[in-house]
Parts: structure tokens; C-alpha cells; sequence
């Protein structure tokens, strides 16, 4: 993946870098130079000083003069002069600075003639020079040495400062629910980000636009067929309540079978289209534990004709932050769901209790589970599962999906698997009410 960061990053730093190694030769050389200059205005100085006199007696060097500092004096045809004694310059050197070899090693020499005719040598090896000048240029350079990596760190800062409001949309879009079309702020955004925040925002726009003309139709279809199915079902209980031949009979029961079907979809259709909106109400509080008994008690029945044991592991008293018509629907989807999927002679269990600032309900069932790949994909509408083999909308765990987003709460699925069996466990958790003990 390409990182507008990573490339800013690298492409600046490689530029600093790069200037920075560019300044720091030039300045180098340029120091050096100098170095060198100026310990040839100092040979210069000294000979024309030592040329002033006459010969002098050598005086040896003080304790406290650097090594590196030191300047050889010699006159020309004698012995080391101001040094230790040293094999005699030829005396034809021209006056003038020059350099040559002398012992092994490299010499910069600087050679006066006096008004007597007598002539003097004032030098220095050049290695000790270039010594002196190395350190001198470095010592320029440090600084920048240390700059280059400040700098670059300062770019790395500058750049993740500058792409922060990039980052602070994308949060704003991670932590928006999937019915959230709002617009993404403006302010503070900085004017190179804005066309490409209009247009997310353009975007988002035509989506919920979208999305509503969805939820609009299929409310609106569904409340139009609510009457001719109700018709429908008039009829087949009249047709019922006449006497009929039992291939009549076994006919009128499929039928029958087939409206109750279409029933179920259409109010499973107005419920998704009711909690599809994302406006549950949370300022009413209701008692999640009464809420759940009420909801295992309508389902008890079914469970029993099935010779499947449910009931409660586990109940505390909760309230929660939540509208007690939309806890009703999303308990009896959810156990709804476990009973029938759930084989004959099976087990339900079902948690209510307090977590932290929250409250869990958890319906444990030992049916098949559901197959990984499907996990996130049950909640979208209509989608059964390629293992689904019990008859349904495909709207259960999305219209629970929605009441769980409108309470603000989350919802899990997962496969369980041991020595107790395999199935489903559904976890809900959903804000409550602060406890006053």
C-alpha cells in the first residue's frame, strides 16, 4: 500500500539529506582552505619576521607550545635552527612558499633572503597542517552534522501535523454507523483537503438519498401488502372452518403454510424499515431482565413442542438505556433464531447480567453454528447462509443488527466448540443504567 506520508517523508528527508551532504562538502573544503591559508599567512609572517634580524642563537621550544603548532626555523647551509638538528636545505631554493620532500615526509617551507645575503627557512610538515586544517573544517561542519537529522525530524513532525485532519475524517468515517450520512466538518480543514472532503461529502449524501428511497419503498410495499394478506388469511380460516376432503385439507394447511410465511416477511419488512432509521429512542430506560423473561416465556411453547431445554443460565436485574418495544423484538429474534436452528432435544441458554457500564445478554444455543465465512454477512438483509436449512426472512439478525446500532451497543457472533458440544453464541451489550447501590 503507497503512503502519502511515507513518500513526503522519504523524498524530504532524501532532499535534506542530500543538500545537507552537498552544504556540509562544500563547506568542508571551504574551511579546509581557509586552514590552509591561513598557516601560509602565518609562515609568511614569521619569515619575514625572522628575515628582519640577523642570526639568532637557537632557542628551544616551551613546554606549553603544541606539537602540532610548532614552525621550524633553519638558515640555509647551517644546521637546524630553533630545532633539532636536521640534514641542511639545499641552498639554491628559490625565495617563496613552496612545498617538497624532505626526510620521508612533506614540507611546506617559506624562504627569505636577508639585506646581508644570508637566508633563512621557516617550515612545517604538511601532514600536521592538513591535521590542524581537518579539525578546523570539522568543527564547521558539526554543526550541520547535527542539523541534517533535526531537521529531518522536524519535516517528519511538520508532515504528520499537515495530514492529522486527513487522519481525524477517516476516524470520523470508522466511527460513524452504517445509517450515519452526515456530513464531515469543515472547520479547521486545511484549504488543499477541502475539494476532497466536498466530495465525500457530496458522496454521502447521494448514498443516504439512496438508502432512503430504499427504506421508503420497502415500508411502503410492505404496509400495501399487509391488507390483501390479511384478506388472504380471512379466507383460507374460512375455507378452514368449512368441511373438506383431506386432499383438500392437506392442500388448504400448505396454503395456510405459505400466507403465515408471507405474513412473518412483510412485518419482519416494517420492523427492518422502522429500526433501519437509527433513531431508537435511548432516553427511555427499560428492565432488560423483565424484558427477557417475558420474551423466553412467548417462546417457551415452540421450545418444549421441539423437546429443547430453555431457559436461563444466568439473570440479574438490569436497566438499560433502551426503548422496551425494540429490547421485546430484538430478544425474541435472537432466541427466536437459537429455537429454530436448534435439533430437537437440545439446549438454549440464555445470560443477563451487568458488565462494567453496560449490560450483556448472551443466548447460547447447541445448534450447527453458523459457517465463518458467514458470520458477518448473516446481519445483511436477507442473507440466510449457504448452510441455512430452517425456514426464514433472512431479516432477523439485521433488524437486531439495527436496534443494537440505534442503542448504541455492539453484537457478536461466534461458533462455540468442546467437549459440551458445538452451536452459536450471541452477545449483545448494550448501555444501562447507573446502579444506585
Amino acid at each position: 500500500m503507497v503512503s502519502l506520508r511515507g513518500r513526503l517523508l522519504v523524498g524530504i528527508g532524501a532532499l535534506v539529506l542530500t543538500t545537507g551532504f552537498l552544504a556540509g562538502g562544500a563547506a568542508f573544503k571551504w574551511s579546509f582552505d581557509e586552514a590552509i591559508e591561513l598557516q601560509d599567512s602565518v609562515l609568511v609572517q614569521v619569515g619575514a619576521l625572522i628575515s628582519s634580524r640577523g642570526r639568532q642563537p637557537p632557542v628551544p621550544f616551551a613546554e606549553a607550545i603544541d606539537a602540532e603548532a610548532r614552525i621550524t626555523i633553519e638558515e640555509l647551509g647551517l644546521e637546524g635552527y630553533g630545532a633539532p638538528a636536521r640534514p641542511g636545505l639545499p641552498a639554491g631554493l628559490p625565495d617563496g612558499l613552496q612545498t617538497l620532500a624532505r626526510e620521508g615526509e612533506e614540507w611546506r617551507i617559506i624562504v627569505r633572503t636577508r639585506a646581508d645575503g644570508s637566508r633563512v627557512a621557516v617550515g612545517q610538515p604538511t601532514a600536521l597542517r592538513r591535521e590542524t586544517a581537518t579539525d578546523s573544517a570539522i568543527r564547521t561542519v558539526l554543526p550541520l552534522i547535527v542539523l541534517v537529522p533535526c531537521l529531518t525530524l522536524l519535516v517528519a513532525m511538520v508532515i504528520d501535523r499537515s495530514l492529522r485532519p486527513l487522519r481525524r475524517v477517516a476516524e470520523r468515517l470508522d466511527a460513524g454507523r452504517s445509517t450515519d450520512f452526515d456530513t464531515l466538518p469543515l472547520d479547521g480543514m486545511p484549504s488543499e483537503v477541502r475539494p476532497f472532503v466536498d466530495s465525500i461529502n457530496r458522496l454521502l449524501a447521494r448514498i443516504g438519498t439512496m438508502v432512503d428511497q430504499k427504506k421508503h419503498f420497502i415500508a411502503d410495499a410492505a404496509h400495501e401488502l399487509r391488507t390483501p394478506i390479511t384478506a388472504l388469511s380471512l379466507q383460507v380460516a374460512n375455507l378452514g372452518a368449512g368441511e373438506l376432503a383431506p386432499q383438500s385439507r392437506a392442500r388448504l394447511e400448505a396454503l395456510n403454510l405459505g400466507v403465515r410465511r408471507i405474513a412473518h416477511l412483510l412485518e419482519q419488512l416494517l420492523a427492518l424499515a422502522h429500526y433501519d432509521t437509527g433513531t431508537t429512542a435511548r432516553t427511555s430506560t427499560s428492565s432488560l431482565d423483565a424484558i427477557a423473561r417475558e420474551s423466553v416465556a412467548d417462546l417457551l411453547p415452540l421450545a418444549a413442542a421441539r423437546g429443547i431445554d430453555l431457559g436461563f443460565a444466568r439473570i440479574e436485574a438490569v436497566v438499560v438505556r433502551a426503548e422496551a418495544t425494540a429490547l421485546a423484538v430484538l430478544l425474541r429474534n435472537l432466541v427466536g433464531n437459537a429455537v429454530r436452528y436448534t435439533p430437537a432435544g437440545g439446549r438454549i441458554d440464555i445470560d443477563v447480567h451487568r458488565e462494567g457500564a453496560g449490560a450483556v445478554v448472551r443466548v447460547s444455543d447447541s445448534g450447527p453454528g453458523i459457517a465463518p465465512g458467514d458470520l458477518d454477512l448473516v446481519f445483511e438483509p436477507f442473507y440466510r447462509g449457504a448452510s441455512a436449512t430452517e425456514e426464514g426472512s433472512g431479516l432477523g439478525l439485521s433488524i437486531v443488527r439495527r436496534i443494537v446500532d440505534g442503542f448504541g451497543g455492539t453484537i457478536t457472533l461466534e461458533n462455540k466448540s468442546g467437549p459440551a458440544g458445538c452451536g452459536l453464541v450471541a452477545t449483545v451489550r448494550v448501555p444501562a443504567v447507573p446502579s444506585l447501590s
